[in-house]
């Protein structure tokens, strides 16, 4: 970033709106909990519909849209991205079983005429278990080098050990737009 570049950033605020995407269990709310707080908790209640959130990190507001990811509320999620800074993606790394529904979800939303170009960013949740799969593994069983018409970064987490959480919002942060 040139330095005038910087100075702005400093000055101005700036603020961005997510869709957190997903099945259920993935871990969408143990992320906006883990980015608002720093805190996880194991008794998490399913999402019904959707919650949103606003987090402030330094001069950036992040507005989230944390998604229902039972079936019944898929159909909702296209609504809640479109005009959205970024799409964040979770998927439960850990849950081998699920990745190919999750794939299914993914590229049918992603289909959407209205979400094209929106900066994809695909989280592969759950690393702290031992059966959770490796990045590469899951960039191939999602199909992600297939998805060319957006900016697709993929990241490795653990909500509950706070594993990556620095580099996920470091991504958001520089996705972030100068408010008017």
């Amino acid at each position: 970033m040139h330095c005038k570049w910087c100075l702005v950033l400093l000055f101005f605020k700036q603020e961005m709106e997510l869709s957190l995407v997903g099945l259920q269990n993935a871990g969408k709310t143990s992320l906006v909990n883990a980015i608002a707080t720093g805190g996880y908790s194991e008794d998490m209640i399913p999402t019904v519909g959707f919650n949103m959130r606003k987090v402030r990190k330094g001069n950036v507001t992040i507005k989230l849209w944390d998604l229902g990811g039972q079936k019944r509320f898929r159909s909702m999620w296209e609504r809640y991205c479109r005009g959205v800074t970024a799409i964040v993606y979770v998927v439960d790394a850990a849950d081998r079983d699920s990745i190919p529904i999750s794939r299914s979800e993914l590229h049918e939303l992603l289909e959407k005429p209205f979400l094209t170009g929106i900066p994809l960013l695909v989280l592969g949740n759950k690393i702290d278990k031992s059966e959770a799969i490796v990045q590469q593994a899951l960039m191939d069983q999602l199909g992600l080098q297939s998805i060319t018409d957006r900016e697709v970064c993929c990241y490795m987490i653990s909500c509950k050990d706070s594993v990556n959480l620095d580099s996920v919002i470091n991504w958001l942060i520089k996705h972030s737009k100068v408010a008017n």
